[in-house]
């Protein structure tokens, strides 16, 4: 499983292990699963695809500008701002 977490400079919003989690990057959207490379890019506006199993449907979440890091410790996305 991929540890994901979602963070805006508020709060923590999200910490979870998941299957992968499509991210709208500044350049395209780009999937991550567990073992990815280590890469960061900015994000665009946009929807973040959190998929829990390999054959269930995404939830969505909506999120405004920030950056995703992965690391070793998984993937981190550091929202400006998380709708809802």
């Amino acid at each position: 499983m991929l540890h994901f977490e979602l963070v805006t400079p508020a709060r923590l919003v999200r910490s979870d292990d998941v299957h992968m989690v499509v991210v709208p990057g500044s350049e395209g959207e780009f999937g991550v699963l567990e073992g990815h490379a280590p890469f960061m890019s900015t994000i665009r506006d946009g929807a973040l695809k959190i998929y829990r199993t390999e054959s269930g449907a995404p939830e969505e979440i909506q999120i405004t500008g920030g950056f995703a890091e992965v690391g070793a410790n998984g993937l981190t996305v550091l929202a400006e701002h998380v709708e809802g």
